[in-house]
C-alpha cells in the first residue's frame, strides 16, 4: 500500500490562483490568467476594464468590416453608400438621404443601352422602368473622363452617337428652348455616350446644366444609384460639419455634381471611411 495522504483521492487538480487583494469571491481576472490560460483566452474572457473596452472596439470594427464586405459583394463598388448633402436631384434625392450605389452591371433594367447596364430616361418612358421617381438610371460618372475630377451623380436622359446633332434630334425642347446645335459646344457629339441632367436642374449637363461635362462616355461611368434610405445620411453630414472634412481620408472620393447635389460616400458604420460627391 503506497504512502499517500489521507483523502488524497479527493485532492483537487486545479492550480492555485493569485488573489487580487483578499476578496472572498474571486473575480473573472482571478479565474482567468495569462499564465494558465494563454493570451488569447485571457483576452476573450477577462473582465479587466481596459481589455473589455478594447475587446468591444475590436468587435464593433469586425462587425462593420463584415457588413461592409457583404455590401461590397452585393454592390460591386466601394464605398457602397453615399449621403446626399445638397439638392440638384431633388425631390427624388433629398439632403440627408443615404444612397446605396452599385456597379453599372448590377441590377440591370429592361432594354439597357447596348454594351452598358444603363437604362436611359428615354427608354424607361417606353418600358416603364423607374428609379428615384423617374424613368431611367441615375448614374455616377467622371466629368469629361477625368479621374482626378469630382464625380457627378445625375440621371441618364438619352443616348447619342458620335457626330449626332442631339440638340435637334433628341433633346427636349422644354429644356434646350430655342437653342440649336450651333449654340451648344457639345453638339454634334464628339463620341457615343449619355446626355445627363440633375432632376432639379433646368438644363442638361452638356448645355446650361450643373455638371459642365461633355457627352458622358460609358467609360466614364463608375456606378449607378439604386436605393435611398431617408434621413440616415444626416449622421455623416453632422460629423462633416463638426470636423470640417478631416474625416474624409479616401483619396479621390470627393464627388461634386454641379447644380447642387453633394453626396458623401459612407462606409457603413465607419464615419471615417467617407468621401464627398456633388451632383
Amino acid at each position: 500500500m503506497s504512502g499517500s495522504d489521507p483523502g488524497g483521492d479527493e485532492q483537487s487538480n486545479e492550480r492555485p490562483r493569485v488573489d487580487d487583494g483578499g476578496s472572498d469571491a474571486g473575480t473573472a481576472d482571478d479565474r482567468v490568467t495569462i499564465e494558465d490560460d494563454g493570451v488569447v483566452r485571457w483576452f476573450l474572457k477577462t473582465d479587466n476594464g481596459t481589455v473589455v473596452f478594447a475587446r468591444d472596439i475590436l468587435s464593433s470594427v469586425a462587425i462593420v468590416a463584415v457588413i461592409g464586405l457583404l455590401l461590397f459583394a452585393l454592390s460591386g463598388i466601394w464605398p457602397p453608400l453615399v449621403a446626399v448633402e445638397s439638392g440638384s436631384m431633388e425631390p427624388n434625392m433629398q439632403r440627408g438621404d443615404l444612397i446605396f450605389v452599385v456597379a453599372e452591371d448590377r441590377f440591370v433594367g429592361d432594354d439597357p443601352v447596348e454594351g452598358t447596364g444603363v437604362v436611359t430616361l428615354e427608354t424607361g418612358e417606353e418600358t416603364g422602368g423607374e428609379t428615384f421617381g423617374q424613368p431611367g438610371n441615375v448614374i455616377i460618372f467622371e466629368p469629361n473622363g477625368d479621374p482626378t475630377a469630382t464625380p457627378i451623380i445625375h440621371r441618364a436622359h438619352f443616348w447619342v452617337e458620335e457626330g449626332e446633332n442631339w440638340v435637334d434630334t433628341r433633346a427636349d425642347d422644354d429644356i434646350v428652348g430655342d437653342a440649336t446645335c450651333e449654340d451648344v459646344p457639345t453638339c454634334p457629339a464628339a463620341h457615343d455616350g449619355f446626355i445627363t441632367k440633375g432632376d432639379a436642374n433646368n438644363g442638361y449637363d452638356q448645355y446650361q446644366g450643373g455638371a459642365q461635362t461633355d457627352v458622358v462616355s460609358p467609360d466614364w461611368v463608375t456606378g449607378k444609384a439604386q436605393y435611398r434610405i431617408p434621413w440616415l445620411g444626416h449622421i455623416r453630414l453632422l460629423f462633416d460639419s463638426l470636423f470640417g472634412g478631416v474625416l474624409t481620408p479616401l483619396a479621390g472620393s470627393d464627388v461634386v455634381a454641379p447644380g447642387g447635389t453633394t453626396i458623401v460616400a459612407a462606409g457603413l458604420g465607419s464615419i471615417a471611411a467617407v468621401g464627398r460627391y456633388r451632383a
